[in-house]
């Protein structure tokens, strides 16, 4: 085992960065919030899960077993804030005319898609909310007998005011109740709750909806907030170590969780709470208004406007990974074309350091080189100690990179290092590069490149057969590509897309 009694961690909640302690000794519970499966998962997406994968790995190397659960949303997720709930699942799947779980079946399957060709490594619990009905009602019902939820036409809603006067509201967003009775005065009376702050637990299902579930309230679904509490206490227990995600989830979502949680458990839920920061794209915040959300199919094609060329999901990842995860990162081509340079330096230096042998002549070392060597390599567990610093990293290993070519070109000699520093160095290079940063040869996935071209060219001679009426053709090209799992997409301004189902 690593020495994993000096990792750090920047607490969300306590704003502090603290010595990590796991409640168990040897065993770690790491809660994710995963994605709401209405929609394609796009750049945004690929931060945190990234981020925590890497984080996960991490802890495993120290030696810690780790339960990961990351869930996924495919019930409800409507929002409350400032305007009428939306259920995104019931809205996407009308837009669609799929079933609700076609659509979350369909989309499901695209995040793994795109999860997998990050390399992030699948979490040990992957449970949905769909899946904990009964398990989100029983704790619905257990906050009301304890008289902190109320019922109002069938609909469920936590009472945010009693909570305050017996327990610390606002410690993890810095949103206390005073400033959300403020900022939520305009909308008092404009619903069935009986105060603006307070959110929902359980929704009365409309005729027209789909997805519903009976209830001793009546017909209905979850609120988004109750599903995770409800998974993350079934599967990592009363209180647990780690609970993660984006940092637009801090508030409402987590702060939500706490509270619900603490009711039911009569604690609070998590030691440590991580957020990672947002990506922005050209220094602007990503969305619809910007028409700069990239999915991930986009940005593997490159097919989306504001794309230079496509991405290799490598190049990505090891972008995300050069900036610290509480960092903003923005996004743009110039960075993600010098991310690609950096990239396959570094693989270039894996791969050519396993390959080196190593003779020891003592008159001939350099101490200075080979002290240097062992600094640049120790520091690895240091920076990452040091609440997941990755650029760091990353940093060192740029430094090494060019170190090993000069052992490669012979303008340092291999036995100008110990054998100590230089077995250090080939061990120690590629465990960080690959089992914890996850990066890897992007040759791995070199046929996509080929499999873009060969779509480019149907999807050609597809327009083509259009253009000739010859809409045989054109129906068969779609029709086989779909047979095969490519669904081609015709866009407002004439291009085509693909994505993989």
């Amino acid at each position: 085992m690593s020495n994993s009694n000096t990792l750090y961690i920047t607490n969300s909640l306590t704003k502090t960065k603290e010595l990590f302690t796991p409640i168990t000794p040897g065993y770690v519970g790491l809660y994710v919030c995963g994605p709401t499966v209405s929609g394609e998962s796009h750049l945004g997406h690929a931060r945190p899960y990234i981020t925590y994968d890497v984080v996960n790995r991490y802890l495993q190397h120290l030696g810690y077993k780790v339960r990961y659960v990351r869930n996924i949303t495919d019930a409800g997720h409507f929002e409350e804030e400032g305007r009428e709930a939306e259920d995104k699942m019931a809205k996407k799947s009308a837009l669609e005319k799929l079933e609700p779980m076609e659509l979350a079946t369909k989309y499901s399957r695209r995040f793994h898609w795109g999860m997998k060709l990050f390399n992030c490594l699948e979490p040990t619990i992957e449970p949905t909310a769909t899946g904990h009905i009964v398990e989100q009602i029983e704790m619905i019902k257990d906050i009301m007998a304890k008289g902190f939820a109320y019922e109002k036409n069938g609909s469920v809603y936590f009472n945010v005011k009693k909570y305050a006067e017996n327990y610390a509201y606002g410690e993890l967003s810095g949103r206390g109740l005073d400033n959300l009775l403020e900022n939520t005065r305009n909308l008092d009376g404009q619903s069935e709750k009986e105060d603006a702050v307070d959110f929902a637990l359980w929704k009365a299902a409309p005729p027209e909806h789909i997805q519903r579930w009976a209830s001793p309230w009546g017909e209905g679904f979850p609120g988004w907030h109750i599903e995770c509490s409800a998974m993350a206490c079934k599967y990592l227990g009363a209180e647990f170590d780690i609970h993660a995600g984006g940092m637009d989830l801090l508030f409402p979502h987590h702060e939500s969780e706490i509270a619900q949680s603490t009711v039911v458990n009569g604690k609070a839920p998590v030691r440590y709470w991580m957020h990672n920061n947002m990506i922005t794209i050209d220094g602007k915040k990503m969305g619809k208004s910007y028409n700069n959300v990239i999915t991930l199919t986009d940005l593997f094609a490159g097919t989306h406007p504001i794309l230079q060329q496509a991405y290799h999901p490598m190049v990505v990842r090891f972008y995300i990974l050069q900036t610290h995860y509480r960092s903003t990162l923005d996004f743009g081509n110039e960075a993600l074309q010098a991310s690609e340079k950096g990239l396959r330096k570094l693989i270039g230096a894996n791969e050519l350091l396993k390959k080196l042998t190593f003779t020891e002549n003592i008159s001939t070392k350099n101490a200075e080189l080979d002290a240097k060597v062992q600094k640049l390599v120790s520091e690895f567990a240091e920076f990452m100690n040091d609440d997941f610093s990755t650029a760091k990293v990353l940093a060192n290993m740029f430094e090494l990179a060019t170190i090993i070519n000069s052992l490669k070109d012979g303008i340092i000699k291999a036995d100008e290092l110990s054998s100590t520093t230089f077995s250090l160095l080939q061990t120690q290079f590629p465990i960080y590069f690959e089992n914890i940063l996850g990066l890897q040869s992007m040759e791995d996935n070199a046929d996509n490149s080929k499999l873009d071209g060969v779509l480019q060219l149907l999807i050609a001679i597809r327009a083509e057969a259009k253009i000739k009426k010859d809409f045989a053709t054109s129906d068969k090209v779609r029709n086989e590509l779909l047979a095969v799992g490519i669904q081609l997409k015709d866009e407002k301004d004439g291009k085509v897309s693909y994505s993989f189902d």
